[in-house]
């Protein structure tokens, strides 16, 4: 997909004025953020810049206290978690949220478990594992993500297989927008790799990313934009290349200044 045809017609997602405070502490203070279809777009910042806030609010974890968030156009509210799921955004936190008991099926599907028949009641309906195995495999083969085995369980894989992991199931269920906080934090450089492979198929399905990262490296290599927060506040965007590099770090620091 070209660059042009990326940003053709109107934002997947926006973000616009988006005020949050906790206390007398403002810790998003007027940010306006686009994302489009088949884009990575990077958000930079030091800790307390405001990142986190943005995408718990994305999330439906916090409620904006002023602006407007819109999906292709269309005002929408988020003021859940589920409200963010049914608008087709899931978010991949720095922890994971995976039960390391439990094989990739049945983290895929915790909570939203295929059960049947449709008919019944949800209480009465009988759980079909067979089928949450084969849409996991689908979703797993898509993506390409190489696992010893779908019926190992999570708590006995490597920190990479583990993003993989949920990475993919933010990509199962996002038919829109996948925010990913730190995925590539704390991994070696083969994960690592691994990893920004599947950002790249992520962007090839015409997904929406939104990636958090310190690693400047990774953003120049799978990021089209770079967005930058300092104290609640965006302060800048590059396009995110070697020779953008120094200005991107400028920015975060508060060097520009």
């Amino acid at each position: 997909m070209s660059a042009a045809s990326k940003m053709a017609g109107l934002p997947v997602l926006a973000v616009s004025d988006a005020v949050k405070r906790f206390g007398g502490v403002l810790a998003l203070d007027r940010v306006s953020l686009t994302l489009h279809a088949g884009e990575v777009v990077a958000l930079l910042g030091d800790n307390g810049a405001g990142k986190s806030t943005l995408i718990k609010c994305l999330a439906g974890v916090h409620r904006l206290d002023e602006g407007a968030i819109a999906m292709d156009g269309e005002p929408v509210r988020i003021d859940s978690p589920a409200a963010a799921q049914a608008l087709g955004i899931e978010t991949v936190y720095q922890d994971l949220a995976l039960f390391d008991n439990l094989d990739p099926p049945a983290n895929f599907y915790a909570g939203r478990e295929i059960a049947g028949p449709h008919w019944l009641p949800r209480a009465l309906r009988v759980m079909r594992p067979s089928a949450m195995r084969a849409a996991t495999d689908a979703v797993l083969t898509e993506l390409r993500v190489r696992l010893p085995s779908v019926g190992m369980t999570v708590g006995l894989m490597s920190g990479g297989q583990r993003q993989a992991v949920a990475v993919a199931r933010a990509a199962a269920f996002a038919s829109r927008v996948v925010v990913l906080d730190e995925p590539t934090a704390a991994l070696g450089a083969r994960e690592s790799r691994s990893v920004l492979d599947l950002i790249t198929r992520l962007r090839e399905q015409g997904k929406a990313v939104l990636v958090i990262s310190h690693a400047l490296d990774h953003v120049i290599e799978v990021a089209d934009r770079a967005v930058v927060m300092r104290r609640g506040r965006l302060v800048g965007e590059e396009v995110p290349t070697r020779e953008s590099q120094p200005r991107l770090v400028s920015l975060i620091v508060g060097g520009d200044a």
